[in-house]
């Protein structure tokens, strides 16, 4: 009996785990996976198509739409002490280098509460966003 149990706890263990690659083709799966795996995150290899780019606090974001508000975007956070390293192998500052290509990021899928500012106070109201940060040169690459 101790060994169904066991078998058991196993395979319930098994069908539970998140993947370790995650099929990206379709940023909405890893939103989904991100939201219903909070407050922990989703950890996977990522292909996002990078549309725009922002910088706040030396830090860059890659962002997989326009408007990095929009519910389907994925923000990949470059954190500032990566980016000198990012532009010096590029040859020109990730925030511009990235627009318009495909990457591959290995990391940590994740939902992220963002307050809205006003008048320099957070307010009651707030929306998600669900980010990926790259801490390190390695976590990223360029697909085409």
């Amino acid at each position: 009996m101790k060994y169904l149990l066991l078998l058991s706890t196993l395979a319930l263990a098994a069908c539970s785990s998140s993947p370790s690659r995650i099929d990206t083709s379709n940023t909405m799966d890893v939103i989904a996976l991100s939201e219903a795996s909070a407050p922990d995150s989703v950890k996977g290899i990522f292909k996002f198509h990078i549309k725009a780019a922002g910088k706040h606090s030396g830090d860059v974001f890659l962002n997989t739409e326009e408007d990095y508000r929009d519910r389907r975007s994925i923000t990949v956070v470059l954190n500032y002490k990566v980016v000198p390293e990012l532009t010096k192998k590029y040859g020109e500052s990730p925030e511009t280098f990235f627009i318009d290509k495909e990457i591959e990021v290995t990391g940590e899928a994740k939902r992220v509460t963002i307050d809205f500012i006003s008048q320099g106070r957070a307010t009651n109201k707030y929306y998600y966003q669900t980010h990926v940060d790259v801490s390190s040169v390695e976590q990223i690459k360029v697909l085409n």
